[in-house]
């Protein structure tokens, strides 16, 4: 995992932020998010990306794909607690043969990098059952029509 900083866009410059608040049942009983918690504020983030080029992972779905995460990591740096206000920024590095997504988590009050991570996302092709060794067409071309389209 290489997020050097908050200006680090990625490979395309193709990035999303959300935010989100901590909510009670994210965390433990030291009341510090929970460790596994964190991936459901990637999911977050990977969702408002796919959502950036006009799809849902619905759509995609009905294209015939769905993209199983084939590797997850996270790096804590420091707890989000609760009632922290999270911002979550997801950036695209990589689509042509498998969808990867480096995340940074930072403390909207202090501005804190709290958590870096990274994940891994496969095409999978519903009808026959096989796994893809590059991403369907039809995201790709939704892909590279928003990057050219950013570039203008």
């Amino acid at each position: 995992m290489n997020i050097k900083s908050r200006e680090d866009n990625g490979p395309y410059g193709f990035f999303v932020e959300a935010e989100t608040t901590v909510e009670f049942y994210d965390c433990d009983p030291m009341q510090v998010v929970w460790n596994g918690n964190y991936l459901n504020y990637f999911e977050i983030g990977r969702r408002v990306l796919i959502e950036k080029i006009g799809y849902t992972y619905t759509e995609l779905e009905e294209f015939g794909y769905i993209f199983p995460i084939v590797e997850i990591s996270a790096k804590y740096l420091i707890p989000l607690r609760h009632k922290d206000h999270a911002r979550i920024k997801a950036i695209l590095t990589e689509y042509e043969n498998r969808i990867k997504i480096k995340y940074e988590i930072r403390n909207i009050k202090t501005g804190a990098l709290t958590t870096r991570g990274l994940s891994t996302q496969m095409a999978y092709n519903i009808k026959t059952g096989d796994s893809c060794f590059a991403c369907p067409k039809v995201l790709i071309d939704k892909i590279e029509a928003y990057i050219i389209g950013k570039e203008s």
